[in-house]
């Protein structure tokens, strides 16, 4: 039997319910999967909440990593015995388990040097650290980008990643406690933007030329800001929606504003080579095996505690990565 969180309706945190359920044998192109550790990503509460819909009940999570049990008919890309991570989104859901089945596909071959809780805390945003850095823009040694949501645990990759190539980091949060830890893991300058004008203290900093490039997971309430921060032909880089979704505007902006360009990545697009996903992820485990790349985890959960999880995790009160241990 496997423990497994699940949600029969859209809502808050209080819909998940945890479970024990038949695990059963793989089918052709699955395997069964026991897990090590689960990865909690503000991302899963866009699913418990419908703004990104799946079929009811569903399970929940995208994103962990564990042991080959079983494999189906066909599956020549992992066997039995083999060590395994994967992300993905609506094809992978289902990650809050113990053990599950799984297309093979996705499966990625975990180095023996990365352990599983740094596997769960690392896969997802470690990859998205890598397209950023590596297939966005192409970045110039002493370029700034401001970061926002720079504690969190893409902020904290980002921003080491970025040191590694030679840039500027200027990383906006919401406290002093956040702030000593993002210019612990890179950030030249930190913005509290619960009391600062993110976009003033940019110019600021940067002689009033503003950052090249702007990374912003937050969203409605920042989305103003860092277009005022960038130079001209910089860009906008939107990665999410902590705050609420951007709200529509005219393309001229971007002319007013300097030129700018603008993107909106997708995970799904950028690793789906598997040439490339496998290059960007073998670059991301060489780095944080040989240390240059620091991962930290700042909270564990056991399944049960999922509602909980959830709430911290909107109430912005996780620092870096958090993880579900089984």
């Amino acid at each position: 039997m496997s423990k497994t969180v699940r949600f029969y309706e859209v809502g808050g945190p209080e819909v998940l319910r945890c479970e024990r359920v038949e695990v059963g044998d793989p089918g052709p192109g699955q395997v069964r999967l026991k897990h090590g550790a689960v990865a909690l990503n503000f991302a899963d509460t866009y699913f418990r909440t419908g703004l990104y819909p799946a079929p009811l009940p569903a399970g929940i999570g995208s994103e962990a990593c564990g042991t080959v049990t079983a494999v189906g008919a066909g599956v020549s890309n992992v066997k039995v015995g083999d060590r395994v991570t994967y992300t993905g989104a609506h094809n992978t859901l289902g990650a809050y388990c113990t053990e599950r089945l799984i297309d093979a596909a996705p499966l990625m071959i975990l180095p023996d040097a990365i352990d599983f809780e740094t596997a769960a805390a690392i896969t997802m945003r470690g990859l998205t650290a890598a397209y950023l850095m590596r297939r966005i823009w192409r970045f110039a040694k002493g370029d700034t980008i401001l970061l926002h949501a720079a504690a969190g645990g893409v902020g904290l990759l980002v921003s080491q990643w970025a040191k590694l190539e030679g840039l500027t980091v200027i990383g906006t949060v919401s406290s002093d406690a956040k702030a000593e830890v993002a210019k612990a893991h890179g950030c030249d300058h930190t913005i509290n933007y619960s009391h600062e004008d993110v976009a003033a203290r940019v110019r600021e900093i940067t002689g009033g030329v503003g950052v090249d490039a702007a990374f912003d997971s937050v969203g409605k309430d920042t989305f103003e800001g860092s277009i005022n921060s960038i130079k001209r032909r910089g860009l906008m880089v939107c990665l999410g929606t902590a705050s609420g979704g951007v709200p529509p505007f005219n393309p001229q902006l971007l002319a007013m504003k300097g030129s700018l360009f603008l993107t909106r990545p997708a995970s799904a697009d950028y690793l789906a080579d598997p040439a490339e996903k496998a290059e960007l992820a073998r670059e991301l485990f060489e780095q944080v095996a040989a240390g240059r790349i620091k991962v930290g985890i700042s909270k564990r959960y056991e399944l049960e505690d999922a509602v909980q999880a959830h709430r911290d995790l909107e109430a912005r009160k996780i620092i870096g990565s958090a993880i579900f241990t089984v």
